[in-house]
C-alpha cells in the first residue's frame, strides 16, 4: 500500500524535487522540512506543507512528523566540492548530526512514522577495483567511507531504538542532465574534449534519476524493503566505457584521457571519488523484484539527455 503522507528532508535538491513531484503526482500528502519554507514553496509549489527546521541546531519539529506514514531523509551537503577542513566538517555533520537531530524529533513524535528511508552512498565501500559489491560487502576506508558508516549508523537507530523500518539507499552516480555529476561532465564532452579519467579502469556505479525516484518510492511503501539497498543499475560500467557511451549519446569524440594528477591538482583530496570506484550491484533490489526502467547505460544516457 502506498504511503499516504510523507515528510521529506532535502526536498529542494535535485533528487528531492523529483521525489516530491512523484509523491504529489500519486496523491500523497507531502510535508517538507527546510531552513527556508518560503523558498521551498516557491520551488516545490503550494501543494506541499513547508515547516522550518535548522537540521544542525535542533531536533526536527514534531508537528512535521506526527501521524505521517514515512519519512524520506535526503539532506546532505554536496560531496562534489574541494575538501577543505571546513568543507569536510560540513559534509559529515550535515549527514551525521542532521540525521541524529531528525531522530531526536522522531523520538518525541506521537503517531510515529512507520518508516525512515535515508539517503546513503556507494562511497561506503571505498575503492574495490573490479570486485562486485553487494550490500553485504564490508565498508572501506578514507573520508567518504568512514563518513558513510557513521551516517548509516545514525539512520539505523530508527530501527534499533524507535521501532521503525529503516532503509539506507546507497546511491551511485545519478544520471540527470539538470544537475549532479552528469551535468558537470556535459560541457567538456559537448566540446569534444571529454574522455576517460585516470586510466578509465575504475567502475562507475550509475543509476538513472527515474530509477532512483522509483526505488525511493518502493522503499517508502514496501514493508519488505529494509536495511542497506544499492541504488545502482544492474550493470556498472568502467569509466572508459561510461565516457565512450556518453560521447556516443552526444555524437562527440570521447578519447582525450584526463590524468589523475590533473584532477588532484584541480580538486585536491576530493579527486579520490573520481579516480577510485565501486563495482556496486543492486542485489537486494533485484531480489525484491524491482523492475529497472533504465537497466542499460546507452539507453539511460539517451533518456537522461532527453
Amino acid at each position: 500500500m502506498s504511503a499516504a503522507s510523507v515528510t521529506v528532508t532535502g526536498a529542494t535538491g535535485l533528487l528531492g524535487r523529483r521525489l516530491v513531484r512523484a509523491l504529489r503526482d500519486r496523491g500523497t500528502s507531502v510535508t517538507v522540512l527546510t531552513r527556508d519554507p518560503r523558498r521551498a514553496r516557491e520551488r516545490l509549489g503550494d501543494g506541499v506543507t513547508a515547516v522550518r527546521w535548522d537540521a544542525m541546531a535542533e531536533p526536527a519539529p514534531r508537528e512535521a512528523l506526527d501521524g505521517r506514514d514515512a519519512v524520506a531523509h535526503l539532506l546532505g551537503e554536496p560531496i562534489a566540492q574541494r575538501w577543505s577542513a571546513s568543507a569536510k566538517r560540513a559534509i559529515r555533520e550535515s549527514r551525521v548530526r542532521g540525521t541524529a537531530n531528525l531522530l531526536a524529533g522522531l523520538a518525541e513524535a506521537s503517531g510515529r512514522p512507520g518508516a525512515l528511508v535515508s539517503a546513503a552512498a556507494v562511497g561506503y565501500y571505498g575503492g574495490h577495483g573490479e570486485e562486485p559489491l553487494d550490500e553485504d560487502a564490508p565498508p572501506g576506508t578514507g573520508f567518504v567511507a568512514e563518513m558513510c558508516v557513521a551516517w548509516e549508523a545514525a539512520s539505523a537507530r530508527a530501527g534499533t531504538e524507535l521501532g521503525m523500518r529503516a532503509v539506507q539507499l546507497r546511491t551511485g552516480i545519478v544520471l540527470d542532465a539538470k544537475g549532479g555529476a552528469l551535468a558537470k561532465m556535459l560541457p567538456p564532452f559537448r566540446l569534444g574534449v571529454g574522455g576517460p579519467v585516470a586510466g578509465g579502469r575504475q567502475y562507475v556505479p550509475w543509476i538513472h534519476a527515474e530509477d532512483h525516484t522509483q526505488m525511493a518510492l518502493a522503499a517508502l511503501d514496501g514493508e519488505e524493503w529494509s536495511g542497506p539497498i544499492n541504488v545502482t543499475a544492474p550493470e556498472p560500467a568502467t569509466n572508459a566505457e561510461f565516457s565512450r557511451e556518453l560521447g556516443r549519446a552526444l555524437h562527440r569524440p570521447a578519447v582525450l584521457p584526463i590524468p589523475g594528477l590533473a584532477l588532484q591538482l584541480l580538486y585536491g583530496e576530493m579527486a579520490e571519488i573520481v579516480t577510485s570506484g565501486q563495482r556496486a550491484v543492486p542485489a537486494r533490489a533485484l531480489v525484491l523484484g524491482y523492475d529497472f526502467r533504465h537497466p542499460q547505460l546507452p539507453g539511460a544516457l539517451r533518456a537522461a539527455l532527453g
